[in-house]
């Protein structure tokens, strides 16, 4: 029961569930004197359980750049049915690498090799923590990622980079990119082009069926001069990509994902934060299971209800 939510509130979703969260898991990274910590949050009863990786953004805060931060898509997102595994990335203030390092300060291979050491890792993990033993299907593996973090997921399903050769991965079914970034090169400010040459990404080799999500008010001067839709580049440009969720009033925080009453989130809206929670979780259910309509459901309740909050394009 949220009393805030009013218009996305008739969008369906399942019971939820009660839920429990691991935290701190530490894999070994080779060449790291430091771990890879993780967060897993889950369905405490149930097996087979689908998993979600997710990629956290590069924000302004100390905490929520890390496995303790994205408590609202998070929790959802496994009452919702889903085991959803946080790394605090190499980027992360608190617990990443020093900003001396080679792939500083967006460490992007850096987080591609943490995702993937990972999924490496999920029978280990599985083995060592007895709560999560046989519990988690390997075959259904999606990834969500917000601003930087959806770089790093765009790159795991296929997105190139000038100076990083593919580095797809097929083990992850489907994804979600909340905030991404939209084309480099000339789209970019001289200013961006120097600092940041890693953003100049090619959508056109991102095959991973993926859902796009932005904000029509998500303005980015310190990257770009275009408008908001520069952030749904990838929608228009990558074969992958299916669908594209447009939140109206939107800005880069999409209603409140990294975290409740956040100095992250520089659009906190109950509804805005409930529709990208609720139309995130049911696309990635009918994308992981064929015989699944909640992603059909749920588009029809929010032309229904919420037009005016927010509205899904279709490739179909």
């Amino acid at each position: 029961m949220n009393n805030l939510v009013t218009e996305s509130k008739n969008i369906p979703e399942s019971n939820s569930q009660l839920t429990l969260s691991i935290s701190p898991i530490a894999l070994t990274i080779e060449g790291r004197e430091t771990p890879l910590e993780l967060r897993i949050t889950l369905p405490v009863s149930g097996e087979d359980i689908p998993i979600i990786l997710l990629s956290h953004g590069h924000g302004p805060s100390s905490y929520l750049p890390s496995k303790d931060g994205y408590a609202p898509l998070v929790n959802y997102c496994a009452e919702q049915g889903f085991a959803v595994i946080q790394p605090t990335h190499a980027s992360s203030r608190v617990g990443g690498l020093d900003n001396t390092h080679p792939d500083a300060p967006l460490f992007l291979n850096e987080r591609v090799l943490e995702m993937k050491t990972i999924l490496d890792s999920l029978a280990q993990i599985e083995r060592d923590i007895v709560s999560l033993s046989g519990r988690l299907d390997k075959e259904r593996i999606a990834i969500v990622g917000h601003s930087a973090g959806a770089m790093t997921a765009a790159m795991l399903m296929g997105m190139t980079l000038p100076h990083i050769s593919s580095v797809l991965d097929q083990r992850i079914k489907v994804g979600v990119l909340l905030a991404a970034v939209g084309k480099g090169g000339d789209d970019l400010i001289e200013s961006a082009r120097e600092r940041f040459p890693e953003i100049n990404p090619n959508y056109s080799s991102m095959t991973t069926k993926n859902l796009v999500v932005y904000g029509d008010q998500d303005l980015s001067p310190h990257f770009t001069t275009r408008n908001a839709d520069w952030h749904a580049d990838p929608y228009h440009i990558a074969p992958g990509s299916d669908f594209l969720l447009t939140l109206m009033g939107g800005k880069h925080g999409l209603g409140g994902i990294a975290g409740y009453d956040a100095k992250e989130t520089d659009d906190e809206d109950p509804d805005r934060l409930a529709i990208t929670q609720k139309m995130t979780a049911a696309y990635l259910k009918s994308a992981l299971y064929e015989d699944d309509n909640a992603w059909e459901q749920a588009c029809e309740a929010l032309q229904a209800f919420a037009s005016k909050q927010a509205y899904v394009e279709s490739k179909h």
